[in-house]
């Protein structure tokens, strides 16, 4: 039950997003018992976003949300392939990306929760 929600502050073309579902579903594995089956993704293009007080080049906030405990080691090389995702993609450098991670135990699916 992950969620990858991305906000970029470049337009992203229906392919670039096509790329993104994909290469993101494909990542998401990288998470032991994650699968893009269970993978919803959102993209926010052209959003505003300052970081060090400058809009001036691309830049991305992606944020992993998923049901069950944290594991770093496995954050860890996720966000690696997010970082090389959006740099690839869209072109967007490493040090102007953060990405957050949240585990829960309270997630709901299908009218009732886990």
């Amino acid at each position: 039950m992950p969620f990858i929600d991305s906000k970029v502050s470049v337009k992203i073309s229906k392919e670039q997003e096509t790329q993104l579902k994909e290469r993101l579903g494909q990542a998401i594995s990288l998470i032991p018992g994650k699968s893009e089956n269970w993978l919803m993704a959102g993209f926010e293009d052209e959003y505003h976003l300052y970081f060090r007080g400058q809009d001036d080049e691309p830049m991305a906030f992606v944020e992993v949300r998923l049901f069950g405990g944290p594991d770093k080691g496995a954050f860890q090389k996720m966000t690696a392939e997010i970082t090389k995702i959006f740099g690839e993609v869209l072109g967007i450098a490493p040090d102007h990306m953060y990405i957050k991670y949240s585990a829960t135990m309270d997630w709901g699916w299908n009218g009732s929760n886990f």
